[in-house]
This record gives C-alpha cells, structure tokens and sequence, in this order.
C-alpha cells in the first residue's frame, strides 16, 4: 500500500494535473492527517505511509487549498504556551543547580514545535526533499498576503538550510554529453541570458567553456546552482561578443582568464538558503588546478536594478539629454554622437551606484551584494556591454567586473561583512565621485 502510495506522490511531482478544492468533508481529513503526522505513532513504514498521503493530499489541492493546508500546519501545531511557560519556569528556578542543564533541555523540548515532525517525515521519501523545496515555494507566494505563514517559513527555511548544508552539497562540470534531461533543466533554469537554443547550449558548453553546479544527493537530478565560465584571454567587455554561437573556438590552453558570465539559483524554494558563494570558490579551485595558467577570474555581470534606481532617482538623470524610457530603448545607441555624448555619464553614473548607493549599509544593487560579499572588487564598467532588449531595460546596456583576487577574498570579505566596506578599483572610486 505505501509503495503505491510513494509511486503516486512521485508523479505528481511537478505535475500540472487538475487541482480540487480543500473544504467541508476534505478539509476535515486533512486535520485528521495532520493529527497523524504530528503524533508521529507507529514505525517506520507507517510514518512513511502518513508521509506519502500527506505529500499526495497536498499536491492534489488548488492555490487555495494549499494555501489553507499550510495555514494549518502553521496555526494548529505550534509549541504549546502552557508546557512552554512551565519549563521556562522551571528552567529559571534550575539555574545555577545541578538540575539546569535538563531543565534546558526540557525547555527546548517544549519550544519544539509539531510543525517540525510534520515536515521531516517527509525526508524518507524518494521525492520528499524535492517535496519540501516545492512546498516553500507555494509557501513564499502566499506569505506575500498572509504574514501567519511566516513562523511556518521561519521553521521550514532552517530545516532545509541544514539539510542543504554546503557539505552534503556535489559540484559536477555539466557537459554536451551529461543526460538530456540535465540540458533541458539548464535551458529551463537560465535566468540570467536565455538560452536560446540547442546550439546556444552546445556553445555554451564548448571546449573552450564550462558549466558546473551544485547538486544535493536526494535531488541528484536537480541543480540547485549552476555557473558559466568562459575561458578567454583578458577581461571580457561585452555579452554578446561572449556568446556568439559563430566565432570561433578560443584554445584554453591560452587562456589566462575565466569570465564567470552567468549564475542561475534554480529553487525558488531555497531563497535564503546560501551555498553560491561556496560555489565560486570551488569553481576557482578546481579551474585552477585543470589550468594552471589562469591568472584572473572574474565575472561579466550585469546591473539588474540600475534603471530602477534612475526611476527613482530624477537628479540622475539631469544632464544626460534623454529620458529614462529613451536610455531603456536602446535606440540612441544607433546614433555615434550619442553613444559619444552619453558614454562617461552613464559609467560614473552605474559606479555611483554600484559605490555609493547603499541600503542599510548594503549596495543597493542585489548582484553587486552577492560578489561583494563573496569576496570580490569592483573592477571595470562596460558600456554599451549588453545590447539586448533586456539589457537596455534593466542597466541602460550597462555591464560590470567583478574581480575574484584569490588572495584578497577574504580581506575583502571582513572588510564587507564587519565594516560595510566595498572594494573596489582607483578608477571605479574617482568614476562614482564624478557628477
């Protein structure tokens, strides 16, 4: 019976089946199941069987019988305040006795919520991790307008965080030769430069370029993190150029530079849980040991935010001749004098607020947050680096270096953390200050 059950839960993974609603009848056997799960009586085959019924109750629902499914396990299976204000009490009169220690413990027993056994029953399951993360992102969606989700995300985002703890974490290099399957993902998970098509990929995945991710052994065919990496001689200024499907093949072997050009999290669900920077340390190890020669690794990336912050930021635009909805265009690109008359305002503009803009203490710029805070400097802005409909609308064509220094990593990254510290070039400073 649970076999079946299991096969059923597995298909329905990901499934885009008809969903029904949770109400009357339904909604009553679901506070039943729940009661199950959280009393978590009988052994393992039974916890496994509650477990897959759940998992196949859950994935039957609608948006809204999802969204009342976790509300339940949120409201209905928190700690209890009577034994919680008891063992606080107890554990206040035990201190400093022999006794305070278990009364700790006893204390954190009765913190402990039902929502946890609920949750982890379904780590037996072959599909139950995948579950999870699936679960959290429904859950994220729908914490937008309902804020007593929250302690349930709270709960859910430390279990999956230790689960996907960077040490049971696989890094795998992704080649033209690894399953269909994986490519596909990759095509479907792309979110930085879509990947336009099955030679895209091949290109992408030349002799002269490599892809690695992150991989959980419960999820073995679902990265979690993948990076792009070009092999290329000096820094690279513009995207395009970079993913030309027609040029040719550069020979690694003369390579003494890896341009990390995209990084896609593909789990909406693991938001919080962070693993990238371990990602790109482990990438330069491992491209360092296959090319000795390489002696610069940094990034091409993009300002995903500059075009909002010039929204909202009028006095930016002083000066430049043109209005936001005209830089996002791209059409001024086509005309030299332009391209002349905008270049140097555009790049101490993009430094000013890569540098200088901060919210809490923080660049404003989400990307800019990730490599600074993994080590990296500011090293050169690229203009008119990405000419793309989605470049022009999201950083006004506008691209970024980023420097990874293996031996200034982790100054940089103390520098960062503890003192709110960017790093950054000479020439990047004296750009920000420019008006």
């Amino acid at each position: 019976m649970a076999e079946g059950i299991l096969d059923r839960m597995k298909s329905l993974v990901g499934s885009q089946r008809e969903r029904a609603p949770l109400k009357g009848k339904a909604l009553a056997q679901l506070r039943q199941q729940l009661r199950e799960c959280a009393a978590g009586t009988g052994g393992e085959v039974s916890a496994r069987n509650r477990a897959a019924k759940l998992g196949e109750t859950y994935l039957g629902l609608d948006d809204a019988g999802r969204h009342e499914f976790l509300r339940r396990i949120a409201l209905d299976f928190g700690p209890e305040p009577a034994k919680v204000a008891a063992a606080h009490d107890a554990y206040q009169s035990a201190v400093g006795t022999p006794r305070q220690w278990d009364a700790e413990a006893d204390l954190r027993a009765a913190l402990r919520s039902s929502r946890i056994r609920i949750l982890t029953q379904f780590n037996a399951l072959p599909q139950g991790v995948k579950f999870l993360v699936d679960l959290r992102t429904d859950l994220l969606r729908f914490l937008e307008k309902d804020e007593e989700l929250a302690v349930l995300d709270r709960e859910l985002e430390s279990r999956l965080t230790a689960w996907f703890d960077v040490g049971f974490l696989e890094l795998q290099r992704i080649t033209w030769n690894s399953p269909a399957s994986l490519l596909e993902k990759l095509i479907q998970y792309e979110a930085v430069h879509e990947i336009r098509s099955w030679n895209d990929l091949r290109n992408r995945l030349d002799s002269d370029r490599r892809l690695y991710a992150f991989f959980h052994p419960r999820m073995p065919q679902e990265p979690l993190i993948f990076v792009e990496v070009a092999l290329t001689k000096e820094l690279s200024s513009n995207i395009q150029e970079l993913l030309d499907e027609h040029a040719p093949v550069f020979d690694p072997a003369r390579a003494d530079t890896a341009i990390f050009y995209s990084i896609s999290n593909t789990q909406p669900g693991l938001r919080g849980v962070s693993f990238g920077n371990f990602l790109l340390k482990r990438v330069i190890d491992d491209l360092k040991r296959d090319y000795p020669q390489l002696k610069t690794f940094a990034t091409l990336s993009p300002l995903p935010q500059f075009a909002a912050w010039l929204r909202r930021t009028p006095e930016a635009l002083e000066g430049l001749g043109l209005t936001l909805a005209q830089l996002q265009s791209g059409e001024w690109a086509q005309d030299k004098a332009a391209v002349r008359r905008l270049r140097d305002p555009l790049e101490s503009r993009a430094a000013r607020y890569l540098y200088a803009i901060r919210q809490n203490g923080r660049p404003d710029d989400p990307v800019a947050r990730f490599h600074l805070g993994n080590g990296a400097r500011i090293e050169r802005i690229n203009f008119l680096a990405d000419t793309s409909a989605k470049g022009f609308r999201q950083s006004c064509g506008l691209m970024v270096n980023y420097l990874y220094d293996p031996e200034e990593i982790e100054q940089n990254v103390e520098a960062f953390v503890g003192e709110d510290r960017i790093a950054a070039t000479a020439a990047i400073r004296r750009l920000a200050k420019t008006r």
